[in-house]
């Protein structure tokens, strides 16, 4: 008795039909750069339009991390995908470089045509924020390897820089001051402890909580906040001596990785106040600061190392962009991070 590939639990028919459904969300990141169409064994971006005198290429790779599991509680997947180019691309911009293109990769037991097109539409739209173009990526279903109805997913961005333009911290000194961008959340870090702290049942995160505003889940899923715009508009007006993009190990971890040997920094938690979400966190965790402060970002997404010349020229300047950002600290002689 002949035993088929859909015997074994995949069914290809499931994947053309998921292609037919994201192809329009793809096609609508496209710009004139992209060549050929979805389906290709490779995409194609032509780069001989850049008008840059030493072109280089940043790239950068990441996941959302277990964030997921809230979207498999929640049933809501078109956000995901937002955190997936957005932990790539705020990656790369803090090199200076401008994203070209993303992929993204899929992976699930059994694919469910649907469910994979709102995650894609949420990279298409991460895509269209971060103006980049979404030129292919893979769609694996892989039977009795997840559980049924997860999935994970990771992307990969390319960027260009011209190489006198990248930001590499070479020029940062004591005394420079350091401005932090405010985040949309806990971003797409800390969620294995996250789920410890808030719970992973359909009762707890549909739990409505007055702080809040929303649901636990509602307030958890909002999706990484993407800051290329406000870094490469702001580049061009003020010397970003160094952009640090707080991701896992939070500030503790993530700020020193812009700084020359010997250098370091004090944080002034005053400085910004905590929304209520890591407030809550705070609370829930009964974490001391030095913890906390290397597990989330605690409400700050970026910090740029400026000048203290360049300090009132840079607020100035991301206010007009829309960001709320604040004065959260300066160098200093030394090593790591200190609290204040």
């Amino acid at each position: 008795m002949a035993i088929s590939y859909s015997d074994s639990g995949v069914d290809v028919t499931r994947g053309y039909k998921a292609v037919e459904l994201m192809k329009k969300h793809v096609k609508e990141t496209y710009d004139e750069n992209v060549l050929g169409d979805l389906g290709s064994f490779g995409g194609f971006y032509d780069i001989s339009g850049e008008k840059i005198e030493e072109p280089v290429l940043v790239a950068g790779c990441d996941g959302v991390g277990t964030k997921l599991k809230y979207a498999f509680i929640t049933g809501k997947h078109d956000t995901v995908g937002i955190d997936a180019v957005a932990m790539c691309v705020n990656d790369i911009v803090c090199q200076g470089a401008r994203p070209l293109f993303f992929l993204d990769y899929f992976a699930t037991g059994k694919l469910d045509p649907e469910k994979v097109a709102s995650v894609v539409k949420g990279v298409a739209d991460g895509c269209k924020i971060s103006g980049c173009a979404l030129i292919g990526g893979e769609t694996a279903e892989m039977p009795s390897f997840y559980t049924d109805g997860e999935y994970d997913m990771a992307g990969f961005a390319v960027g260009i820089v011209d190489k006198k333009k990248v930001i590499n911290g070479k020029n940062v000194k004591v005394g420079d001051c350091l401005i932090g961008l405010e985040s949309s959340g806990v971003h797409s870090n800390g969620f294995s402890l996250i789920r410890k702290l808030f719970g992973e049942t359909e009762s707890d995160v549909n739990a409505y909580d007055e702080r809040l505003g929303k649901t636990i889940g509602e307030a958890l899923l909002t999706p990484t906040r993407i800051y290329v715009k406000t870094i490469l508009s702001l580049m061009q007006k003020v010397e970003l001596k160094g952009v640090a993009h707080i991701t896992g190990g939070g500030f503790i971890e993530n700020i020193p990785r812009v700084f020359p040997e010997n250098i370091g920094c004090e944080i002034y938690k005053g400085s910004y106040k905590l929304s209520p979400l890591f407030e809550i966190i705070k609370e829930k965790s009964q974490l001391k600061d030095e913890q906390l402060y290397n597990t989330f970002n605690m409400g700050i997404g970026m910090v740029l190392v400026v000048g203290e010349d360049d300090k009132e020229k840079t607020l100035k300047e991301l206010e007009k962009l829309g960001e709320k950002a604040h004065v959260i600290g300066k160098t200093i002689a030394g090593k790591g991070v200190v609290l204040k």
